[in-house]
């Protein structure tokens, strides 16, 4: 058996083995990509209108919130301009909540409660990331076959490789003018359609797996000069409370600090502290629509003196080629570092690869009955039984 061959073999089992898996993470895909776009045109509570008067302080908000979910942790408070809704998110990992209270940043206006682990983009987006089980089964699930599917657009270029120079132009192009057959359309849909979205369907797939696998983004991270940790650890604040027994609230100062040193920042962010030797957390946003150009700064809570890290979210002046790119990760994935340009190319491979699975599909089992129907008609129903 030669190399074409047995990659072929490779890439045929590996394709019906991971064709649903593939199907369903780029149809969720498909369908989660404009999830910005679609909130903020249909959720008018996100939107409000823009005053005269200064915003209310992080503290203010904080209080008004807290009142509308006195069971839950406040994670975070999230200024998005003059016209938008304030955020006070409420997060936590175990046990498992996400709740966002959207506030009119002006006069502290609960405009809506909304648990984030309900609707249509949440059933979306679990779907895309643990196939709907639970996500200690899917993670890892996902992760496998995101890493299978990597293996096997390695093998899918390696068998689209023309072997002479009659059959480039059959690689590059589909030649349905010269033929009605649908297997021959099916297989030019696989062939060609494969090869165009290749590229960008490696870049879904490496940045898929920096999320799935420590080990991938690590060596992936190294691989590109990285140093730092990717591990994102809190500095711990020094406690004295007596520093602060008579000031204004710290989460307030340093908000008006992110204020005064950002004031073309698209959002900012800050993270009251969860525990007495926790910092405070402050995020300046420079780009709607993306997250990597964000500067992540921590303060001391008692002498809001500025904490340096040694991992990769820290000021984006510090930030090295291997520190953006794992910052620019997510970005990269959803085709939003590209803007709309990159989103609507990002629905678009993802509906190609979708396709790849069946059209793969409809390949074998086209070759499968061929090989069926030309047996010998003393071995026909021997070979019908053990196909």
């Amino acid at each position: 058996m030669n190399f074409k061959k047995i990659i072929g073999k490779v890439h045929l089992w590996l394709g019906l083995t991971s064709g649903l898996v593939v199907f369903i993470v780029a149809i969720t895909g498909c369908l989660y990509a404009f999830k910005d776009e679609i909130e903020n045109a249909t959720e008018r509570y996100r939107r409000v209108n823009p005053q005269a008067t200064n915003f209310l302080l992080p503290s203010q908000l904080a209080a008004i919130a807290k009142k509308e979910l006195p069971e839950r942790q406040l994670h975070a408070v999230k200024y998005n301009g003059k016209n938008k809704a304030a955020e006070a998110i409420f997060y936590h990992y175990e046990p498992t909540y996400y709740y966002i209270v959207y506030l009119n940043p002006y006069n502290g206006k609960v405009q809506k409660v909304k648990d984030m682990e309900r609707g249509f983009f949440h059933f979306i987006l679990d779907g895309h990331f643990y196939l709907w089980l639970p996500p200690r089964i899917g993670q890892p699930l996902v992760a496998s076959f995101t890493l299978i599917f990597l293996v096997m657009l390695i093998s899918g270029l390696i068998l689209w490789f023309p072997i002479n120079k009659a059959a480039i132009k059959q690689r590059f192009w589909y030649r349905w003018k010269k033929t009605t057959q649908w297997k021959r359309k099916n297989y030019d849909l696989h062939n060609v359609s494969g090869f165009y979205v290749s590229l960008l369907a490696l870049v879904f797939a490496v940045t898929g797996l920096v999320w799935g696998f420590t080990w991938f983004a690590q060596g992936y991270y190294t691989a590109m000069g990285g140093k730092k940790s990717l591990l994102y650890v809190d500095p711990i604040s020094v406690k004295n409370p007596a520093i602060l027994s008579n000031v204004q609230s710290p989460l307030d100062k340093v908000w008006l600090k992110m204020r005064a040193e950002y004031p073309s920042a698209k959002s900012i962010e800050v993270h009251p502290p969860e525990t007495d030797s926790s910092s405070i957390a402050a995020n300046a946003n420079f780009q709607e629509g993306t997250y990597w150009k964000t500067d992540y700064r921590y303060f001391d809570q008692y002498s809001l003196q500025e904490m340096p890290v040694e991992h990769i979210y820290g000021r984006l002046k510090d930030a090295g080629l291997a520190d953006k790119l794992l910052r620019m990760n997510y970005d990269i994935h959803v085709g939003a570092i590209g803007g709309l340009a990159g989103k609507i190319l990002a629905f678009c491979i993802s509906l190609v690869i979708a396709t790849l699975p069946v059209t793969g599909f409809y390949i074998w089992y086209g070759r499968r009955w061929k090989k069926v129907e030309k047996a010998p008609k003393s071995n026909q129903a021997l070979v019908e039984t053990l196909s």
